[in-house]
């Protein structure tokens, strides 16, 4: 099927998937009253689990076929783990602002990492700008922090960040990248599924003893809403409308986490830190800049958004 342009209606939509996406961190720390990191990890996972699975059966789509990329779907399930305890971790120090534009600089890491282990995807001197332009807005919001804990906090929502990226380099290296985007994502949050009881139990973290209202929204919110129905939608959006379009959505989630921090925690933005988001968004886009025509630019975004998006 030839790839539609954007019309409004899927503007519209994959605008609407963005917001939800970046009111992750938001739910998430609320999760945190009474559900623990490890445990709110496993989850969302379970919830998703099953929600994606309904999906690829009812869509037909063959992903539970051995084709070779057993091995390395469970290291991207054990990288995906570790990346969200570490970043709901992160969230018991530093703020949802925070976290969030740290979260959202992986395409810095996934940049850096390409240039060194991918040879076919050496940078060219605007990404090698725009990864300094995003290194400095990331030294800019760590600039004047006021206590340890949450330096603590910022630099496990950036190993968060570093693994998410180690992710997408693992898929661009192995034989996931010719995968089903909903297989890869099926190994990811299938491996947290049983590994996450299994962590809690080695690491000591309290087993929940109560469950609010609040808790049972925040964990349907991630499981159904987030990785059962958005990625559905946006799969469904990838194999019908023009990915360079598409593309222009994903510095959405980053300011809208941002926005949800203070709207519903009051978090303050000070000057110093809008200026880290301005600078971190930039660079990301002078990263993520199309190399060449049309054709080559919505290739590259395709890559992009199927590899990136399936860890939010």
């Amino acid at each position: 099927m030839k790839a539609k342009a954007l019309d409004p209606f899927a503007a519209a939509l994959v605008f609407v998937l963005c917001v939800i996406w970046g009111f992750n961190q938001v739910v998430a720390k609320l999760a945190l009253a009474d559900l623990g990191p490890i445990a709110q990890t496993g989850a969302r996972s379970a919830i998703g689990f099953v929600c994606v699975v309904a999906y690829v059966l009812l869509t037909r789509r063959r992903v539970f076929e051995i084709d070779g990329t057993e091995a390395a779907g469970a290291l991207t399930g054990a990288l995906f783990t570790v990346e969200f305890i570490a970043l709901y971790e992160s969230l018991r120090f530093t703020t949802v602002g925070r976290a969030t534009v740290f979260i959202y600089s992986t395409p810095f890491f996934v940049a850096l990492g390409a240039a060194f282990l991918l040879k076919d995807e050496r940078l060219r001197p605007i990404q090698w700008v725009g990864l300094g332009v995003a290194f400095l807005g990331v030294v800019c919001a760590l600039v004047g922090r006021a206590s340890g804990g949450e330096l603590i906090g910022d630099g496990l929502a950036l190993f968060a960040a570093a693994l998410w990226g180690a992710t997408t380099l693992l898929i661009k290296a192995t034989p996931l990248r010719r995968a089903d985007p909903a297989k890869v994502l099926l190994y990811q949050i299938g491996f947290a599924t049983l590994a996450a009881p299994l962590a809690a139990y080695a690491l000591g973290e309290p087993a929940p003893t109560h469950l609010s209202a609040m808790t049972v929204a925040a964990l349907l919110w991630q499981g159904v809403l987030v990785v059962g129905v958005s990625y559905g939608l946006w799969f469904w959006t990838l194999t019908r409308y023009a990915a360079a379009q598409l593309s222009a959505f994903t510095f959405v989630s980053p300011v809208v986490g941002v926005f949800a921090g203070w709207l519903v925690f009051g978090e303050t933005i000070t000057g110093g830190f809008a200026l880290a988001i301005v600078l971190v968004l930039a660079g990301l886009a002078l990263v993520n800049w199309p190399r060449g025509g049309r054709k080559a630019g919505g290739a590259a975004a395709r890559q992009f958004i199927a590899e990136n998006r399936k860890s939010d």
